[in-house]
C-alpha cells in the first residue's frame, strides 16, 4: 500500500517540477454600444488605428472580427467585418495586437472570394500561410520606373487611343449601364498568354452579375489567372470599404515577386458611398455631399500603390483600372473629380455614343492617357499616330457639317474617313483583338485602303481581311507580334496582302 502511495507522490512531484506557469496578458474591453455594424467600445486604452479586433458573440454564432477606426479618448469605434447579430450590448472584445491582413498567394488564383479571403465559390478552403496586411505605404519616388511596357486590352479604340502601360491607373468612368465592366473584363480575357496575373474586385454589385462574370471568365479560359473578390450588395458597409484594400495586398504578393498583375475595382463610387456611411455612424463631421473630409485619401493612399517598379526592386508592376459611375454625365462631381485628379488618364463613355450603337462607347475628345505613346508597341505607334486627333476632329465636324451643304473637297474628305473610323472602333463584347490584327486593320484605314468600301460595309471589310491575313498573311502578323516595329518590307507585304485580299471581293 506504502509502494502506491510513494508512487503516486512520486508522480505528482515530478508533474509539479515539470509545470511552468505563463501569464498571458490581453487587452479585453466591452461593447457600449452596437448598431449597423457599428460598435463602440470600452476599457481597449492602447488598441491600434486598423487593429484587428475579437467580438466574443453571445450566440452560437462563430466568435466575429472587427477593425478599430475611431480611437476617441474615452471609447473606440470600430466596424464589424461579417454577422453582427451575435454582438450585443456588454459583449466582451479582445484585441489581437494584429493590423488586419488577408491570406495571399498562388491559393487565390483562380478562385473567388470575400475581401477576407474566405471562399465563396463551393471549392473548399483558401490553402495559404502567408498574410499581407490590407494598408501598406506605397512605394516610393526611387524604387519606380516609367511606364513602358503596354497592357493590350484587345480593345481596339483604347489601345489605337487611349493606350494603358503596365504600372499605369486609367479611370474608367461614365453613367450606368454603358459598357464600363463590359470593358474590364474584356481586357482581363485578352490577358491570356500575356503573363499578367487578373484580380476583379466588386464593390457592392448584384450577386448574378458577378455570377455572369465568372461564368464569361471560365469559357474564355480566363479564370486560370483571375481571383473574384466579392463584396456584394447585400454585404456590410464594412466589406465594402475594405474589398479593394484587400484585393491590392493580394496583388502586391504578384508585386514582390517581380510579376505584373492587373487590377480592377469596380466600383470606386459605391466604395466612397460605404465609406461615408461608416465615417457617419461613427459620427466623423461630413463636408461636402456629405462624404467625410479624408474621402480624397480614401482612394489616393489605395491608387498610389499601383506602379511600375524598376529592376532593382523586382521590376514587377499592378496596373489598376479604376471605375467611376458618373450621374447623368457629370464628371465634375465629388468623387469623379478626385480620383480623375489621381489616375494617370481616364477612359470617358458617352451615353449619346452607346445609344447611336458606337461601342465601346468611347468619347476620343474627353478620355486621354498620360502616359500616351510610351505604353504602345512602335508598329501601334506608327498607325494610331494622328487616330486620335481625326476621331476627335470628325465629332466636331459632323455637328458642323449638318448645317452647311457646301463642303470642300477636304472637309468631305475628312467626314468619310472619320465614318469609317467610326466603323472600324465599333467592337462586340467579349471579343478582344490581338494587337497584330489591330495594327493590319489601322495600316489599312489610315493607307487609303477602306476609303472605297462602303460605309455599311466597313466591319464587314475589316472582319475579311481578318481571316484572310490569318490564313494567307500568318508571316507578317507574327512579325509585328515578334519584332513589335513595322519595316518599309513589312509595310510593302501587308500593302500587296490588303491588295490581295480586295481583289477577291
Amino acid at each position: 500500500m506504502s509502494t502506491t502511495k510513494d508512487f503516486i507522490v512520486e508522480q505528482l512531484k515530478n508533474k509539479i517540477a515539470e509545470f511552468k506557469s505563463e501569464a498571458k496578458r490581453k487587452t479585453v474591453g466591452h461593447v457600449l454600444e452596437i448598431g449597423d455594424g457599428i460598435a463602440k467600445i470600452s476599457g481597449l486604452s492602447d488598441v491600434m488605428m486598423s487593429e484587428m479586433l475579437l467580438f466574443k458573440t453571445w450566440t452560437d454564432a462563430e466568435d466575429v472580427f472587427g477593425v478599430a477606426l475611431n480611437l476617441e479618448e474615452d471609447s473606440v469605434g470600430a466596424i464589424i467585418l461579417g454577422d453582427f447579430a451575435g454582438v450585443k450590448e456588454g459583449t466582451e472584445v479582445e484585441a489581437t495586437r494584429k493590423i488586419l491582413e488577408v491570406p495571399v498567394g498562388e491559393g487565390v488564383i483562380g478562385r473567388v472570394i470575400n475581401p477576407l479571403g474566405e471562399a465563396l465559390d463551393g471549392k473548399g478552403k483558401i490553402e495559404s500561410n502567408i498574410f499581407y496586411p490590407i494598408e501598406k505605404i506605397a512605394p516610393g519616388v526611387i524604387t519606380r520606373q516609367g511606364v513602358n511596357q503596354p497592357v493590350q486590352t484587345g480593345i481596339k479604340a483604347i489601345d489605337a487611343m487611349i493606350p494603358i502601360g503596365r504600372g499605369q491607373r486609367e479611370l474608367i468612368i461614365g453613367d450606368r449601364q454603358i459598357g464600363k465592366t463590359a470593358i474590364a473584363i474584356d481586357a482581363i480575357i485578352n490577358q491570356k498568354g500575356q503573363n499578367m496575373k487578373c484580380i476583379y474586385i466588386a464593390i457592392g454589385q448584384k450577386e448574378s452579375k458577378i455570377a455572369n462574370i465568372v461564368a464569361k471568365l471560365e469559357q474564355a479560359g480566363a479564370m486560370e489567372y483571375t481571383t473574384v473578390i466579392l463584396a456584394g450588395a447585400s454585404d456590410p458597409a464594412s466589406l465594402l470599404y475594405i474589398a479593394p484594400y484587400a484585393g491590392t495586398a493580394m496583388a502586391e504578393y504578384f508585386l514582390d515577386k517581380g510579376e505584373d498583375v492587373l487590377i480592377i475595382y469596380d466600383d470606386l463610387s459605391k466604395h466612397a458611398v460605404a465609406y461615408r456611411e461608416i465615417s457617419l455612424l461613427l459620427r466623423r463631421p461630413p463636408g461636402r455631399e456629405a462624404y467625410p473630409g479624408d474621402v480624397f485619401y480614401l482612394h489616393s493612399r489605395l491608387l498610389e500603390r499601383s506602379c511600375k517598379l524598376n529592376k532593382e526592386f523586382g521590376g514587377g508592376s499592378i496596373t489598376a483600372l479604376p471605375i467611376i459611375e458618373t450621374q447623368a454625365g457629370d464628371v465634375s462631381a465629388y468623387i469623379p473629380t478626385n480620383v480623375i485628379s489621381i489616375t494617370d488618364g481616364q477612359i470617358y463613355l458617352e451615353p449619346d455614343l452607346f445609344y447611336q450603337g458606337n461601342r465601346p462607347a468611347v468619347n476620343a475628345g474627353l478620355s486621354v492617357s498620360r502616359v500616351g505613346g510610351d505604353a504602345q508597341i512602335r508598329a501601334m505607334r506608327k498607325v494610331a499616330g494622328k487616330m486620335r486627333l481625326e476621331a476627335a476632329q470628325y465629332r466636331e465636324l459632323a455637328a458642323f457639317a449638318q448645317f452647311g451643304s457646301d463642303l470642300d473637297a477636304e472637309t468631305q474628305a475628312k467626314l468619310e474617313r472619320g465614318k469609317r473610323l467610326t466603323e472600324i472602333f465599333k467592337q462586340d463584347q467579349y471579343s478582344p483583338l490581338p494587337v497584330a490584327h489591330q495594327v493590319l486593320v489601322f495600316f489599312a484605314l489610315i493607307n487609303g485602303f477602306i476609303d472605297d468600301v462602303d460605309v455599311s460595309k466597313v466591319q464587314e471589310f475589316e472582319t475579311g481581311l481578318r481571316e484572310y491575313a490569318e490564313n494567307n498573311g500568318k508571316d507578317i502578323l507574327s512579325e509585328i507580334v515578334k519584332t513589335g516595329d513595322l519595316s518599309a518590307e513589312t509595310e510593302e507585304k501587308m500593302k500587296i496582302l490588303i491588295k490581295d485580299y480586295k481583289s477577291t471581293l
